[in-house]
């Protein structure tokens, strides 16, 4: 006599959602942080352009001036400076991010706007200026926490902009981070043409992001160089979306670098701990950048640090590393 229908149903549901349960249980057990990531140790801290002044970011733009926005002055430090760059590492950076693009006269000039008005005493673009021209600027001149009733680094940062050959050189062996500031092919040559005149020990050590047709310009001469871009960070997250539940890290996450908001984090196989540590042994850094909204913002104050995933073994994103390293096991 053979099984009623309705039974035969339910006991194969059954087998199925048992199947369902064991594969998920599977993939959970095998991309857990909590049962494999290393959890442990002193995330290495990134400095975004050394130590600089901050600014709310709510109602900011890709016009807005944030030098007339700025948090009320607690240090005199002005981004981009040796001076700066030179403090970050004494506080505990671990890594050191500048701005550079190029000069009329072809000089690689550490600047983070195309223009002077916001933050100089100067008017234009960087790229008509030559680099004697540049040195003349106050590059704290713009910088005010009161709607212009003060301005409190006037006058602190005359003749301080430097050039990526000069940051490289007051560092020597320190791991450093450079933005390309305009997606222009001609800039990354510009790099390039630089970068390969180091040593590959001195070449190790230095990282290069940007725009994609500017990062693609260095990858064509120094294809050993560490780069990342936009397209190069979404190849490599699509690709490992598709594969990561195996532990598998496509080819496109090796030897880069993924500038991470915590938002977008957490739908990666592993995430957190156990995805940091795929990453690195891919020779890949993850940085964890902080916000929910369209800017990278850093970790820059103590509550911040409430988002940062427990035990976190990546890399941290801040503008405020004298603040942060403290709290963090400097």
């Amino acid at each position: 006599m053979s099984e009623p229908k309705p039974r035969r149903w339910r006991r194969r549901l059954s087998i199925a959602l048992a199947v369902v349960l064991l594969v998920a249980g599977g993939l959970w057990l095998g991309n857990s942080s909590v049962l494999w990531g290393a959890g442990e140790g002193r995330p290495p801290l990134l400095a975004h352009r050394g130590i600089a002044q901050t600014f709310p970011l709510d109602g900011v733009g890709n016009d807005t001036c944030t030098a007339t926005r700025i948090h009320p002055p607690d240090h005199g430090y002005v981004e981009n400076t040796i001076v700066s760059m030179r403090a970050a590492f004494d506080a505990g950076a671990d890594m050191v991010e500048f701005d550079v693009q190029l000069t009329s006269d072809g000089q690689l000039a550490v600047f983070h706007d195309s223009t002077l008005e916001c933050r100089t005493d100067g008017t234009g673009r960087v790229a008509d200026h030559t680099l004697a021209e540049l040195r003349t600027l106050d590059l704290g001149y713009g910088y005010t926490a009161d709607n212009g009733a003060t301005w409190p680094l006037r006058g602190k940062a005359v003749g301080l902009l430097p050039t990526a050959p000069e940051v490289v050189a007051a560092f020597p062996g320190r791991e450093l981070l450079i933005d390309l500031k305009n997606n222009e092919p001609a800039d990354g040559r510009a790099l390039a043409d630089y970068l390969a005149t180091l040593p590959a020990d001195r070449l190790a050590t230095i990282s290069v992001y940007g725009g994609d047709d500017s990062v693609q310009a260095v990858r064509d001469r120094l294809a050993q160089l560490r780069t990342t871009s936009k397209a190069i960070m979404q190849d490599c997250l699509i690709d490992y979306l598709a594969t990561g539940w195996t532990s598998h890290v496509p080819d496109s996450c090796h030897h880069t670098e993924l500038h991470l908001p915590q938002r977008y984090g957490r739908y990666l196989w592993g995430w957190p701990n156990l995805f940091a540590d795929r990453m690195r042994a891919a020779d890949t850094r993850v940085i964890l950048v902080g916000g929910e909204g369209p800017w990278s913002e850093g970790f820059d104050q103590p509550e911040d640090l409430d988002a940062v995933p427990s035990g976190w073994s990546g890399w941290l994103w801040t503008n405020r590393v004298d603040v942060i390293r403290p709290l963090t096991g400097g």
